[in-house]
């Protein structure tokens, strides 16, 4: 089990993926939460959801159903305007408090994360929270040398150093 607590506990990772085709259903836990999730399809959304790996984002269960919706589908040709989540979900509130405790808590070093990171380990930097974007193997570098770092759900407003 990985420990985050570190004071090193920030990284971006810039990899994305595409699929040529999604479909978003809005869904509804036993316990009423409602959010949205995409699949590659119905048949993806009935195998997972028989799985029980469809769960609630918001308390985490695994009682999860359709909600009464009209479908979105994504077809890759033009992109999409709407977000994931709406303002008002309780997830994308949470996750515009957390952007805003780490941006005013932390110091944003850009791709110099991972090195900064390790000078911060070895002693060669002054500790401080830190946080910024990484390539996947080098934050995988920085957790096998033992460096707490853990992804962030957001993108950096900031574009520079």
């Amino acid at each position: 089990m990985l420990d985050f607590s570190g004071p090193y506990q920030y990284v971006l990772s810039t990899q994305r993926w595409q699929c040529s085709t999604m479909i978003s259903y809005s869904l509804k836990c036993d316990n009423d939460h409602t959010f949205d999730s995409w699949f590659a399809s119905a048949d993806a959304f009935d195998k997972l959801s028989g799985a029980d790996m469809v769960t609630c984002n918001i308390c985490g269960s695994t009682k999860v159903q359709k909600a009464i919706m009209a479908p979105r589908v994504s077809t890759g040709k033009a992109a999409e305007t709407t977000p994931l989540m709406a303002p008002d979900d309780h997830t994308a509130r949470a996750i515009q408090e957390m952007r805003k405790k780490i941006e005013a808590n932390s110091d944003y070093v850009g791709k110099n994360f991972a090195a900064e990171a390790r000078k911060m380990h070895l002693g060669d930097a002054p500790e401080r929270s830190i946080y910024g974007e990484a390539k996947p193997e080098e934050a995988k570098s920085l957790i096998e040398d033992g460096i707490n770092v853990v992804p962030l759900p957001f993108m950096p407003n900031r574009k520079t150093n």
